[in-house]
């Protein structure tokens, strides 16, 4: 294997940037449709807006541990850069995997958070359709 510099690790620092950001945008559409939502069925109780308030709940939780391994991935990065720096390499190259494994983790929930969004968006499709119907 080839020894791991503080330029690895710093090189993940935009990528995981951009992902924080997508991710901090897509919680912050979520809390406005879970406002929107939350008003409709306040005002008529609807199995529709039941299920897409529940499909919103799983995915805003889904959300917040893609963010929370992001993050920590994050930081695991910053750690492996101060190791690396006290000449610590082995520690290095094993909180460094760990980084990318935590990174990994978090993209394979935004896969599952994906699924679930549109399969919620199907659930709109049906909806409109059945209305068409009658």
């Amino acid at each position: 294997m080839q020894q791991l510099t503080l330029t690895t690790p710093a090189l993940l620092f935009s990528a995981i940037s951009l992902i924080m950001l997508a991710y901090t945008n897509r919680f912050l559409a979520y809390a406005a449709v879970i406002r929107n939502l939350s008003d409709k069925y306040l005002e008529k109780q609807e199995y529709a807006l039941k299920r897409q308030i529940n499909n919103l709940k799983l995915r805003l939780n889904l959300t917040r541990w893609m963010q929370i391994f992001g993050i920590s991935s994050l930081l695991l990065c910053v750690l492996t850069m101060f190791l690396i720096y006290i000449e610590y390499d082995i520690i290095a190259v094993w909180v460094f995997g760990l980084a990318l494994l935590l990174l990994i983790l978090s993209l394979a929930i935004l896969i599952k958070e994906i699924h679930i969004s549109v399969q919620a968006l199907g659930h709109h499709l049906n909806d409109i359709k059945e209305k068409l119907k009658n």
